[in-house]
């Protein structure tokens, strides 16, 4: 702020005089206070600059740009007597991408109609992604579900997956409206409860309307005593050896990991630059080499099939994977935590134990049902270990064992639709074995980093 003194002169004249005598009078400084003018906020360097949301020019743009796209991939592909949805499919999106570039070019600069031709690309590629994962999930149910559930009417299959997406969009808008008000940091206890409250109701709503028609013989049954064309049987036994092939291998392979991972991050000791190497070179070993190698080290040598050796070659690919994502939760770990214990004369080793290792529980978790995830859905290590069996084996150190990804390989190759008929319906059990897993691995990964950031 600035200060101007303004001065102000009178001059008085005396009438009675002959001569008029001029005195000066000097009147208080008066301060007037003068404003500048605000300068504007400096921009928070922390802050991302993000660009401005898309006008309603702009979404004009691509609204015609996709209709003059469908209409000429329809044109063409009746002038040229196409019928293919993928050719329709590709000539839409070259027309849609050029009349994204040259509508935006007309209008602005070459600059900005490149910025949105890259960015409509981005866009593309991960709608297509989401959109083939989508497609392949959406198949699979399709295919496998009938042998999963009983006979319904159709107006009680409607109104049951009507009752179950009600329920599922009503937890997903719960979750994301309070957590924004989470996210802004407004929130408070009940905020961060009801969530989880009214995610468990719909989770329990959702079991009690799928539960009653699910056609339990399925998973409680083999194929042991059931023929090539005769209706029922299940996967029981494919189930058992799943489970217990996993475990194994899972006993096997996490612990060896961890410790890897904490000698690579933690020890950096002198055989780390070999040790990486190996494990960078096992994460892309083929799946079918574990399984020669143990076929090769155990089965060949008279042991014979088991669901052991098939654990065995699935701990050899779930390795490497728990090591390098283990490896990554390590470094998200503040070196504080660290110095401050060895600052308190704890040796490395108790350091690790007690500080580094807790604070990365959910992240080693989180490592270790990925690799799960990884292994649960393997077939060529089985089969050169394990075999395959249509009886139940609760014995994995003994005979034949079947498991859910190779009992879905040997029915597909059947010349019948029922056997096809049991293939399709285990493969949508896998595929939500999977999705679980992933599930899990998520939830478990975001609490463990609001716990390590203190949100």
């Amino acid at each position: 702020m600035t200060v101007e003194l303004e001065r102000t002169d009178t001059i008085w004249l005396d009438e009675s005089a002959d001569v008029a005598e001029v005195d000066e009078v000097v009147e208080p400084v008066v301060e007037r206070p003068i404003v500048d003018d605000p300068e504007p906020p400096a921009s928070d360097p922390d802050v991302p600059f993000r660009p401005s949301a898309l006008g309603p020019s702009d979404r004009l743009e691509f609204v015609l740009s996709a209709v003059s796209a469908l209409a000429f991939a329809w044109a063409l592909c009746l002038v040229m007597d196409w019928s293919a949805p993928l050719t329709f499919a590709i000539w839409a999106i070259i027309w849609f991408v050029t009349g994204t570039y040259v509508t935006a070019r007309a209008r602005t600069s070459k600059v900005v109609a490149m910025d949105r031709l890259v960015t409509t690309l981005i866009w593309l590629s991960g709608a297509f992604a989401v959109g083939v994962l989508g497609w392949m999930i959406v198949f699979v149910l399709i295919e496998g579900i009938g042998g999963l559930v009983d006979d319904l009417p159709t107006s009680e299959w409607v109104a049951r997956l009507g009752a179950v997406t009600l329920m599922v969009a009503v937890a997903v808008v719960v979750r994301w409206r309070l957590g924004r008000r989470e996210a802004a940091g407004t929130g408070t206890a009940l905020t961060r409860l009801l969530p989880r409250v009214v995610g468990a109701a719909c989770a329990v709503g959702a079991m009690l309307v799928i539960l009653p028609v699910v056609n339990t013989e399925f998973f409680t049954s083999d194929i042991a005593e059931v023929g090539p064309l005769d209706e029922g049987g299940g996967i029981y036994h494919a189930l058992i050896g799943t489970l217990e092939q996993i475990s194994i291998a899972t006993v096997i392979s996490v612990p060896i990991a961890i410790l890897t991972a904490i000698y690579l991050h933690e020890i950096k000791g002198r055989l780390a630059v070999p040790v990486r190497f190996i494990v960078d070179a096992m994460s892309g070993l083929p799946s079918i080499v574990a399984g020669l190698i143990v076929f090769t080290v155990w089965v060949n040598t008279g042991r014979g099939f088991s669901g052991a050796s098939a654990g065995v070659a699935l701990a050899i690919i779930m390795i490497p994977i728990v090591t390098r994502t283990a490896e990554e939760i390590l470094r998200t770990i503040d070196n504080g935590l660290r110095e401050s214990a060895l600052a308190l004369g704890a040796p490395q080793w108790r350091s690790v134990v007690q500080v580094v290792l807790p604070t990365a529980r959910a992240g080693l978790i989180t490592a270790s049902i990925l690799g799960v995830a990884r292994a649960i859905g393997e077939t060529a290590p089985v089969l050169l270990t394990a075999f395959g069996s249509a009886v139940t084996n609760y014995n994995p150190f003994s005979a034949p064992q079947s498991d859910l990804p190779l009992f879905i390989w040997g029915l597909l190759r059947e010349p019948n639709e029922a056997q096809i008929a049991r293939a399709w319906s285990a493969a949508v059990v896998l595929l939500l074995l999977v999705l679980v897993l992933f599930i899990t691995a998520r939830v478990i990964g975001e609490r463990g980093a609001r716990k390590r950031t203190g949100r």
